[in-house]
């Protein structure tokens, strides 16, 4: 089996759909789900689908000493970033090159980098009047949101929407297609996935 991470700082609608996926797959199973706050609902989530959870702080979390045995002792194979909101450090982008992905919920390259993230996203893509909007999975690098792009999907916008309905677009996109991106690159992956192979956009 293929032992995923999920990590999450927030309310865990995209993560608990990724448990539900791969509930009962003959390939992957979510092995743990961490997050930097111990109050994000996502842990409630987890726990309740039996999952393992953890919670680490900033400090805790930028000190290979103290995430690595955790990622170690959970035989983590691959980490899918699902509203996670700390930098990841470099250490870890090395021990998990090519086997660390990120939704960002934007058509990147536009609209990412730092600050930005959750609502601010969609503000910035309604004051600069955009037609559609859509979410991007990408590889994570050392770089914010400059990892190679692996997947997009996209929604068309009206005038009339507010950044609200812009974000819940956007977020039935994540609903979708998420898991099932998660899936494809996981088992590409583990078969030797060329980074450089055709992206997908939808």
């Amino acid at each position: 089996m293929i032992r995923l991470a999920i990590f999450v700082s927030g309310s865990g609608t995209n993560c608990e759909n990724i448990i539900r996926h791969f509930a009962g797959h003959p390939e992957i199973e979510v092995a743990l789900v961490l997050s930097n706050r111990s109050d994000a609902f996502a842990l409630t989530r987890a726990g309740r689908l039996g999952i393992e959870t953890a919670v680490m702080e900033k400090a805790a979390f930028n000190d290979p000493a103290r995430l690595m045995p955790l990622l170690e002792s959970h035989g983590i194979d691959f980490i899918v970033l699902a509203g996670f909101l700390l930098m990841i450090p470099d250490f870890l982008v090395e021990a998990y090159a090519h086997r660390m992905i990120n939704l960002h919920p934007a058509l990147l390259p536009r609209f990412g980098g730092k600050g930005m993230y959750g609502h601010h996203v969609h503000e910035a893509v309604k004051a600069a009047g955009e037609t559609e909007t859509g979410m991007t999975v990408h590889w994570v690098s050392s770089v914010c949101d400059g990892g190679e792009i692996i997947a997009q999907f996209r929604t068309p916008l009206s005038p009339d929407d507010t950044p609200d309905d812009i974000a819940a677009k956007e977020h039935e996109l994540e609903m979708a297609h998420f898991p099932s991106v998660v899936e494809e690159v996981v088992l590409s992956s583990d078969k030797s996935y060329h980074p450089e192979a055709p992206k997908h956009s939808f």
